[in-house]
């Protein structure tokens, strides 16, 4: 570990007041300083009601999903959940924190999302994790080396020096694996914009909405009349008390401030907000209704696009440090993004339908996922709905309509043995010799080959008249 760490500079910014020990009356009185000066903290953030509604929905989202445990066989192309390994009871039904797996969830995403990442102790003994533990990133700091290609550093705690694979990490726009940016420290001015808006309302609301101004006198008034043109001015202005200033002769006020209507600080509300909802990419109709009802498109680009990345840092941050060694390649860590469609029944169902039909789901998985009692089907079934495939009984099927058993094998094994028969069958012709006619038959065959005469020449020796006749006349005479 290198024994220099990089020299900070002092400013009074988002993340300087992420490091400022609390603790101590020193911490809250510089904590107190910086926030009078007009820095962005958390807890500024949190006031703003489009904040709050974003990293609300966000959190109670995620906290939902499950992580599951899987083991991956040796080709990779199948996966078997992992269900009575302790680390899976630890990250969703009790963590072994003062914090239930919900309330664990909740807090990592919110430090993920507005602080500097979200942390959470692993408490192993040897190999075997009893619990693991929140801890509020106000409590953590850093030590690292200055090395900008081979990057190491300590985590501390209380003063306590801890190793990074001691602790989970989920961290947003990170660039050294230790800290991320938060989006109260990236977003600043936006952020600062939305709370003073909300300060000036609060204002408004405290004075009846009365304007600011100035007090013009055509003569010069006394320290006393002075004194008490204040005293009257301030009850003016504090909530709960009288609201009526009586302007003596001489005096007139003078506005020097714009009414809310005027500044359009509705219009800009609803601008802020719109643009807070776009830095957490949280589409507006989800939570506002008066820009419209979100549909179908609007909540899949917000699990698409804002709450998987979530899930996928959360995994990644499993994977790396919540499997052993020799664990790693050969398992993994996967949110179970099922939980998102159990609110739309219908949905949920036609999703189980395709997936029975097309055979990547069976009918004992579908119940097993809606909390029912499996029925025992160990068969798969095929693409003609009427064929039964038994994977764990050697490839057999089952037709029911013809009451015929078979299998892939037995198919194979038929195929070769009729390729074999018929290369039988065409050896053996090839090899079979041609048998000779006898002599007694040959000679009979020319015999009666040679007997043969042409019934014309026949007829003619028969009839020697017809050739006269058929002479022309007057052949003689030639």
């Amino acid at each position: 570990m290198w024994p220099f760490t990089r020299r900070q500079e002092i400013r009074a910014d988002t993340e300087q007041m992420a490091d400022i020990d609390t603790t101590t009356v020193e911490g809250q009185l510089l904590k107190a300083q910086l926030e009078a000066q007009g820095t962005m903290t958390v807890d500024k953030a949190l006031q703003i009601p489009a904040v709050a509604a974003c990293v609300r929905l966000i959190c109670d989202t995620v906290s939902m999903v499950p992580f599951r445990l899987y083991k991956i066989n040796q080709e990779g192309l199948q996966l078997e959940e992992v269900t009575n390994d302790p680390r899976v009871a630890l990250l969703n039904v009790d963590p072994g924190d003062t914090l239930d797996a919900v309330q664990f969830k909740k807090a990592l995403v919110r430090d993920y999302l507005l602080d500097k990442g979200g942390y959470a102790y692993i408490d192993r003994v040897g190999n075997r994790i009893r619990s693991l533990r929140y801890v509020e990133p106000d409590f953590v700091s850093f030590n690292w080396n200055a090395d900008p290609i081979f990057k190491d550093y300590d985590i501390l705690v209380n003063g306590e020096t801890f190793q990074p694979h001691q602790f989970i990490k989920i961290l947003r726009n990170t660039t050294d694996g230790y800290k991320g940016i938060g989006i109260v420290e990236e977003q600043a001015e936006p952020l600062l914009v939305a709370h003073r808006i909300l300060k000036y309302q609060d204002t408004l609301m405290q004075t009846g909405g009365s304007k600011k101004g100035f007090v013009k006198s055509q003569k010069k008034l006394t320290a006393e009349a002075i004194k008490a043109l204040k005293d009257a001015w301030n009850r003016l202005f504090s909530s709960g008390s009288e609201n009526v200033v009586v302007l003596n002769d001489g005096l007139e006020f003078q506005e020097s401030s714009e009414s809310s209507t005027e500044m359009q600080i509705n219009e800009n509300v609803n601008t802020l907000t719109k643009q807070i909802c776009e830095i957490f990419g949280v589409p507006v109709q989800l939570l506002n209704r008066e820009v419209g009802t979100a549909d179908k498109e609007d909540r899949i680009t917000f699990i698409q696009y804002c709450i998987q990345p979530i899930l996928t840092a959360i995994e990644n941050a499993l994977n790396r440090v919540l499997l052993l060694e020799k664990e790693k390649g050969g398992y993994k860590w996967a949110a179970d993004t099922s939980e998102f469609t159990k609110a739309d029944v219908l949905e949920r169902y036609q999703a189980y339908e395709l997936a029975c039909k097309n055979g990547f789901m069976q009918i004992d998985e579908v119940r097993y996922r809606e909390n029912l009692e499996p029925l025992g089907l160990d068969f798969v079934k095929l693409g003609l709905q009427d064929v039964l495939y038994y994977p764990n009984k050697g490839g057999m099927t089952f037709v029911p309509n013809m009451n015929q058993v078979g299998g892939i094998d037995l198919a194979m094994e038929d195929r070769e043995d009729a390729k074999k028969q018929k290369e039988a069958e065409i050896e053996a012709l090839k090899q079979k010799p041609e048998d000779p006619a006898p002599n007694g038959q040959e000679n009979a065959q020319n015999s009666q080959e040679s007997d043969q005469i042409d019934p014309e020449s026949d007829q003619n020796e028969q009839d020697p008249d017809r050739n006269e006749k058929e002479k022309p006349e007057g052949g003689d005479e030639e």
